[in-house]
C-alpha cells in the first residue's frame, strides 16, 4: 500500500522513466508498474550482480556504480529495496543517496531523480535514522522486525517531497474536508492527505506505538548489534557445512537480517519442510531463484542458531528426519 500510494503520488511526466533493479519483490515492481503505465512513462531495470552465487562477492563500489551509471536525463525516480528479501543483500542507501545528490544539483527540480526506497527488512534491524538516510521516501511494513500488527506500515518522506505529491484517495482530515464544502480544491499537500480515509481496523493502528517503544527502550544500536552477530553466527555456521552453498554476503555491510542458501541435491521447499519437523521455521524466496533462508532476529538466541545448525548438518549427512 505504501509503496502504491508514493508512486502514484509521484509528479511524473510523459517521456519520464522510473529506474528500479530487477531484485525487486513483486509489489515493488508492480506498483511501479501501474503507476508508470498512468503517467504515460517508462520502466527500466538494472540488475546488481550477474549471478547470485557471485554475491557473496559483490562491493559497495559496485552497487553504487551500477545504478548512478544507469540514471539518465529522463530518470525522475529511483526505486530500490534497502535490504532484500530474496537475498539478505543490503544496500548502501547513504553512499547511493549522495551520488545521486550530485547528479540532481544541475537538474531543475522537475526533473529531480527522486528516491524511493522499500526499506521492510531493514527497518528494526538497522542502526539508522531514516531522515539522515538521504531519500526522498522511504517505505516499510512494521509487522515484520518492528513486531507490529499485520497491516500497519509507515510513509517517510522529506518534507520538500511531501509538498509535490498527489493524493489518490480521499483524505479524511479537516482541511481538504473543509475546501469541499466550500467547493474548492484543498490547497497544499500534507503527510496525513496521502493514505486511504474510511474506517479502519484502528486497534492495530493505536497498538503500533507499544511495538515501537520497545524497541526504543532496548535501543536501536543493541538491536543492530544482536541482530548482526546471530546472523555472523547463522553464515558463519553454514558456510562451514558441506553441500551448503551461502548466497548472503558475509559482511555486515552489505547484509542485515536475512540468511539465504540452498543444500546441494535439495529443493529449498524439501528443505524448509524438513527443517519445520524439526521445530525450525525456515522459508524460501518468492523470486525467479528461490532458495532457503532464515531469518535470525531479536527473539532468537546464540543456542537456537546453534540448533538449526546442528539440523541442517543432519539433513546433509542423511541423518536428518525424513
Amino acid at each position: 500500500m505504501g509503496l502504491a500510494f508514493v508512486y502514484h503520488g509521484l509528479p511524473i511526466k510523459a517521456g519520464q522513466e522510473i529506474l528500479t533493479t530487477t531484485h525487486e519483490h513483486y509489489v515493488h515492481h508492480e506498483a511501479i508498474r501501474l503507476a508508470a503505465e498512468r503517467a504515460g512513462a517508462s520502466v527500466r531495470k538494472i540488475s546488481l550482480f550477474d549471478d547470485i552465487r557471485s554475491l557473496p562477492s559483490i562491493s559497495e563500489e559496485e552497487i553504487v556504480r551500477r545504478i548512478i551509471k544507469a540514471v539518465t536525463p529522463k530518470t525522475r525516480a529511483v526505486g530500490f529495496t534497502w535490504v532484500h528479501s530474496g537475498s539478505g543483500l543490503k544496500l548502501p542507501v547513504r553512499r547511493i543517496a549522495e551520488s545521486l545528490a550530485k547528479i540532481n544539483a544541475d537538474r531543475d527540480e522537475a526533473d529531480r531523480a527522486l528516491l524511493v526506497v522499500d526499506g521492510v527488512h531493514g527497518l528494526g534491524v538497522e542502526d539508522e535514522s531514516i531522515a539522515e538516510m538521504g531519500c526522498d521516501f522511504f517505505v516499510a511494513g512494521t509487522h515484520k522486525w518492528i513486531f507490529g500488527p499485520r497491516g500497519t506500515g509507515l510513509i517517510w518522506a522529506k518534507a520538500g517531497a511531501w509538498k509535490m505529491m498527489r493524493s489518490t484517495f480521499p483524505a479524511i482530515d479537516l482541511n481538504p474536508f473543509t475546501a469541499w464544502l466550500r467547493g474548492e480544491a484543498p490547497r497544499g499537500m500534507e503527510a496525513g492527505w496521502i493514505s486511504s480515509g474510511g474506517f479502519h481496523a484502528f486497534e492495530y493502528t493505536w497498538v503500533l506505538p507499544a511495538a515501537f517503544a520497545f524497541h526504543q527502550r532496548i535501543g536501536r544500536a543493541r538491536i543492530a548489534a544482536r541482530i548482526h552477530r546471530l546472523n555472523d553466527q547463522c553464515k558463519e555456521g553454514l558456510a562451514r557445512v558441506r553441500r551448503v552453498r551461502l548466497h548472503t554476503p558475509r559482511s555486515a555491510k552489505l547484509s542485515a537480517g536475512i540468511v539465504c542458501f540452498d543444500i546441494e541435491g535439495m529443493k529449498p521447499e524439501t528443505v524448509v519442510e524438513r527443517l519445520l519437523a524439526r521445530r525450525i521455521i525456515a522459508s524460501t524466496a518468492p523470486y525467479t531463484h528461490s532458495c532457503v533462508r532464515l531469518a535470525p532476529s531479536l527473539l532468537n538466541s546464540p543456542k537456537e542458531i546453534d540448533t538449526a545448525l546442528r539440523e541442517i548438518r543432519a539433513l546433509v549427512t542423511g541423518t536428518g528426519r525424513k
